[in-house]
């Protein structure tokens, strides 16, 4: 596996990963109605060019190096909170589960995080996700929840998860 940071130029290959992944990820969990809006909102050209404006936010697309292929991608944000990183989002196409890839982009992410001073990586998962399992196997705890409101009549109803770098 290998992890390329991502420029301007994949932003329409991230939109394309983000929908695959999200199709597979929450059919069963969000309207159609809700996936829409917040893949326009969340994945829109202008979104993500502000996020890899800001120095602290990094995209890394995920690629198979045996076939090239790309299988999905990893972003998070250093310094969100005092001494913590916020995984924003970390989505694999469904082929692509279950082969290791997220195990090894969350080492990446440990080994990026401990680099810039950090010690404390946060994420928001929805609670009927079956990615918590995975999180929880990779060491991280729920230590909070939360609803949020994204807009349009819609609501975010999630744990929230934290992992500790031990330096």
């Amino acid at each position: 596996m290998k992890l390329i940071q991502a420029t301007d130029k994949d932003i329409p290959l991230i939109q394309e990963l983000a929908r695959r992944s999200w199709k597979n990820a929450y059919a069963d969990i969000l309207s159609d109605e809700q996936m829409e809006y917040m893949l326009s909102e969340m994945y829109s050209e202008k979104e993500i060019t502000g996020h890899l404006q800001n120095s602290n936010y990094h995209y890394y697309l995920i690629q198979d190096e045996n076939n090239s292929s790309f299988e999905g991608f990893i972003g998070y944000e250093h310094n969100y909170e005092n001494r913590t990183t916020k995984l924003h989002r970390i989505y694999l196409v469904p082929e692509s589960k279950g082969k290791g890839f997220g195990k090894e982009a969350l080492v990446f992410l440990n080994r990026k995080v401990s680099e810039n001073n950090n010690d404390r990586i946060i994420l928001n998962v929805n609670k009927y996700n079956s990615a918590r399992s995975f999180y929880e196997s990779q060491g991280y705890t729920v230590y909070g929840e939360g609803i949020f409101d994204i807009g349009n009549g819609f609501v975010m109803d999630d744990f929230l998860m934290e992992f500790l770098i031990h330096k």
